[in-house]
């Protein structure tokens, strides 16, 4: 059975997206992005990042949604907009009738990298290789295809553990 994942990656000027279908252990490269938002007003910014994922839901009706965490930055102001970006994020992935599932970026990371603390080039390469793409995406979409891909590693994880009668 293949499942569809959505990755996103919030931000309040731009968040990224990333799409991929998912068949045991196989995943295929299906779609990505990035919403830039202007110079607006936050409110403003933020109906027009829920209008943009919307519609990436409705293309795509994935089932399942997984989204990077708000880590605390040094800025409450960034740390404030970029957690109603994520919110938009949520409930968009919500309206679409998909479950959401949360990672830190370190997760992330940590999956696609091995390495917690990796740096965006490097996730960028990662995403690259395993997606068998011709080039690397951009920065904030590569980090949703990373939540995306991170998701699916997860859940077979879980699957596996299922399978073997082991409870989570």
């Amino acid at each position: 059975m293949t499942i569809t994942i959505i990755g996103i990656d919030p931000g309040s000027r731009a968040t990224g997206y990333g799409v991929v279908h998912v068949t045991r252990h196989r995943a295929e490269y299906v779609d990505s992005g990035v919403v830039r938002l202007d110079d607006g007003a936050l409110d403003e910014r933020l109906v027009k990042l829920h209008d943009a994922l919307t519609e990436v839901m409705r293309c795509h009706r994935p089932r399942e949604v997984a989204v990077e965490r708000v880590f605390m930055n040094r800025n409450a102001d960034s740390a404030l907009k970029l957690g109603h970006a994520r919110g938009v994020a949520l409930l968009a992935a919500r309206q679409g009738g998909a479950q959401v599932h949360e990672y830190s970026a370190t997760q992330i990371k940590q999956s696609m990298v091995g390495r917690g603390h990796a740096d965006k080039v490097q996730v960028q390469h990662m995403i690259g290789v395993l997606l068998k793409l011709d080039h690397a995406p951009a920065a904030d979409a590569a980090d949703a295809l990373a939540a995306a891909l991170c998701h699916a590693h997860m859940r077979e994880g879980l699957a596996r553990l299922v399978r073997a009668g082991v409870r989570a």
